[in-house]
């Protein structure tokens, strides 16, 4: 097939070349534990050939996804590696890889109901059903995002809604001092380009301090507010991370609030990677104070492993995104604007993205879910108590299964002992640092991670 029939083959062409790609992805799946898990370096002969790809000649579609499928196979570090115990990036479930097929088949634009009506509910029900699960109220919202990033830059111009509703017209001038947001030095640092974006400016952020375990220090939250306050500042935002992403520690979410309720500021729950235990009936209880949130940040794309990227926006004020985001376009066809994406989140043409945590959690259930995060932390566990036995220290105390570990020799052989990770290639982990001092970081996202891989890890890393 060439030119336009390339672009639309008939049925039979169609399901031939659909078929063969099922074929060679099974074949990558059979494949998955025997190849490296780390990156290859992409080699002079394979760059010269991308840029030889002028696209002035048409090419046959399955030896092009071939030669894209074998340069995946070892240009990127394996996230369905079972040896890979990194970052919050998941091995997808089937379920999502599903429903990206059945998404791009029929390619919904679902940032207005009347457009599709069946997809916007789907995604309206798994964000119901998730602040439920959460413990927000009653007639919460919220939204699907591209990701955390989006979610939580929605938090920052809620808050700053919610603090002067003159905002979303007149701008920062009608705040009468300088906006400021509340985060731990230990958390995402991406609120420093959400504050520059918003206006406000990166130094509108406090980073506060930690107490020597990674949470926020809430003594020294007070004191930032109150100083700030005697200043002329405007506090908004109170951030508390859910799950950081150096160390899976958790802020304390009641004083936060707290806090937060008492000087009339928005509350917001970064729970991208944690909230996820939310599922689990066993160990939810790490996560009380997460239901007085005015807002929460989940991704679907984290520990619920769906595909990437599936970020999730959830608020008890539903009413304030829809004042930041409101916008009326004579193109666009009237419908229920309570329901309309382009209304009341920051994106408009978008992807059917909540499909794939629709049909995980129906694949699954709550306590599918429940099983896989519990997994998740007990393989982590194990990850640190091998360690432990072999002389190294634990640097953090996570309860959400993020193991940060420092070697006999210390801080300073961290790096020593990754590099000798990724050399052998069977592992891939990280270095982090975790109060200011460099450890080793492990987490497992791979639900076909198991035992003995966990055991044959430690092994490398205590004789390495």
């Amino acid at each position: 097939m060439h030119g336009r029939d390339a672009l639309f083959p008939n049925l039979d062409q169609l399901t031939d070349a659909e078929n063969a790609l099922t074929e060679r992805l099974n074949q990558a799946r059979r494949d998955y534990a025997s190849r490296n898990a780390t990156s290859a370096e992409l080699t002079p002969d394979w760059l010269e050939a991308l840029k030889s790809k002028r696209f002035e000649q048409s090419e046959d579609l399955e030896p092009l996804m071939d030669w894209v499928i074998d340069a995946l196979d070892t240009g990127s570090v394996q996230m369905t590696h079972p040896g890979y115990l990194g970052l919050f990036n998941p091995a997808p479930t089937f379920a999502a890889e599903c429903a990206d097929r059945i998404a791009s088949m029929f390619n919904p634009q679902i940032c207005v109901y009347s457009h599709a009506p069946a997809a916007v509910e789907i995604e309206q029900h798994v964000i119901d059903e998730v602040a439920r699960r959460a413990g927000l109220p009653k007639g919460s919202g919220g939204h699907f995002t591209s990701g955390g990033a989006e979610a939580n830059s929605t938090a920052v111009l809620c808050a700053l809604q919610a603090k002067c509703p003159e905002y979303s017209d007149k701008g920062l001038y009608e705040f009468g001092g300088q906006p400021t947001i509340y985060v731990s030095k230990e958390s995402h640092l991406a609120w420093l380009k959400m504050a520059h974006s918003a206006g406000i400016g990166r130094n509108a952020v406090r980073l506060i301090a930690t107490d020597g375990q990674g949470q926020m220090d809430v003594d020294c939250l007070a004191t930032a507010i109150d100083e700030d306050l005697k200043s002329g500042c405007v506090p908004v935002l109170i951030v508390a991370t859910a799950g950081t992403t150096n160390a899976g520690m958790i802020d304390p979410l009641k004083p936060c609030a707290a806090l937060a309720q008492k000087h009339d500021m928005w509350f917001h729950v970064d729970a991208a990677w944690g909230g996820a235990m939310i599922a689990s009936t066993a160990k939810r209880s790490v996560l009380d104070g997460i239901e007085k949130a005015d807002s929460i940040t989940i991704d679907a794309h984290k520990w619920f492993a769906t595909t990437m990227g599936a970020g999730m926006f959830l608020t008890s004020r539903p009413d304030i995104p829809a004042q930041v985001f409101r916008i009326s376009a004579s193109y666009m066809p009237e419908s229920e604007a309570a329901k309309d994406f382009y209304v009341n989140s920051n994106q408009w043409s978008r992807r059917f993205v909540g499909l794939r945590l629709f049909l995980s959690l129906g694949a699954a259930g709550w306590d599918g879910y429940a099983d896989h995060v519990e997994r998740s932390i007990r393989l982590t566990n194990r990850f640190t108590d091998n360690l432990k036995k072999a002389g190294w220290s634990q640097a953090n105390r996570s309860l959400m299964g993020v193991s940060c570990m420092v070697p006999p020799e210390g801080h300073d052989a961290v790096q020593r002992y990754v590099d000798a990770v990724h050399a052998d290639g069977r592992f891939w982990i990280s270095k982090a640092l975790f109060e200011g001092k460099p450890v080793l970081r492990a987490c497992v996202t791979n639900g076909r991670t198991n035992e003995a891989t966990i055991d044959q890890l430690t092994e490398f890393l205590t004789s390495a």
